[in-house]
């Protein structure tokens, strides 16, 4: 039986990021993907035009209706919009308690517009990240969770260490929002620390990357892979979709799903720094 998982999430009218790429990613990952709308926005290439935020009273009968029927093994978070939100998906997954839980920290759009209010940050710091397995901050966002600057490589490992604080068990602090030559991640667990990298790949259309990136990480998790491997495989599937991009749209276009089939080249690199015999 192929794995099935599940997205809870904000709609993307441009079909690049949010549920539609998740949904996407999930497919061409041979997973079966399920869906709980947390929000619709009105949006394009060029921004967010609009937010309107479903009823927390259907969030949670989505929620109990895909996790009742279905053997979810494997969730991820992406757009929860606000902090009464938030709470209601941190109590249901507290409530199903899935094998895996990919929390994506999504606040701004790649427009620049936000997508998570201010005073929702406490509740993603205080009742989401507790029930998750991997978070994925990009650097900006590690910043607001750590609530520190990130400017260097000691940097990144302090805010993944104060963000492992908050209750999560694995930090992922992408780097596509600095300024190497490579695109690094850094990856920091209990029992072991490590980077992985593929070389940045210069274009605009990177709209949904970070959705795309933990979906795959949720799809690789729920097929059993340990965590550098499940990293590994999906850091190499984001690097696929941006490489074959498709012009799409007058912005910030974005990745192209089924970019790993026509990928030949293995371009992903593994930096362990440290690991204990607890791995």
């Amino acid at each position: 039986m192929r794995p099935q998982v599940l997205t809870i999430a904000g709609s993307d009218s441009g079909g690049g990021a949010g549920i539609q790429a998740d949904l996407k990613t999930f497919q061409e990952l041979g997973v079966f993907g399920t869906s709980v709308l947390t929000a619709i926005t009105a949006q394009n290439t060029l921004g967010v035009h609009g937010i309107e935020a479903i009823s927390l009273e259907m969030i949670n009968r989505q929620i109990d209706a895909v996790a009742d029927d279905f053997a979810i093994t494997a969730c991820k978070t992406g757009m929860l919009a606000d902090a009464e939100r938030i709470e209601v998906v941190a109590k249901a997954l507290a409530r199903y308690d899935f094998d895996h839980v990919v929390v994506d920290p999504v606040m701004v759009a790649k427009g620049g517009a936000s997508l998570l209010q201010e005073s929702a940050v406490e509740a993603l710091r205080t009742k989401l990240l507790p029930q998750a397995t991997v978070v994925t901050p990009n650097i900006p966002e590690a910043e607001v969770l750590a609530g520190m600057e990130i400017r260097t490589e000691m940097d990144r490992m302090k805010a993944a260490q104060l963000i492992r604080g908050l209750g999560v068990d694995v930090v992922v602090i992408k780097g596509g929002h600095a300024d190497d030559t490579d695109a690094v991640d850094l990856i920091m667990a209990e029992s072991e620390a490590f980077r992985v990298k593929a070389p940045r790949i210069q274009t605009k259309d990177t709209h949904g990357t970070g959705c795309t990136f933990s979906a795959a990480l949720t799809a690789e998790l729920a097929y059993g892979k340990t965590l550098r491997q499940a990293v590994v495989d999906a850091k190499r599937f984001i690097h696929q979709a941006i490489a074959h991009g498709l012009s799409i749209g007058q912005g910030h276009g974005p990745t192209n799903h089924w970019g790993h089939r026509l990928a030949k080249e293995e371009v992903i690199t593994i930096d362990v720094m440290y690991e204990t015999s607890a791995r």
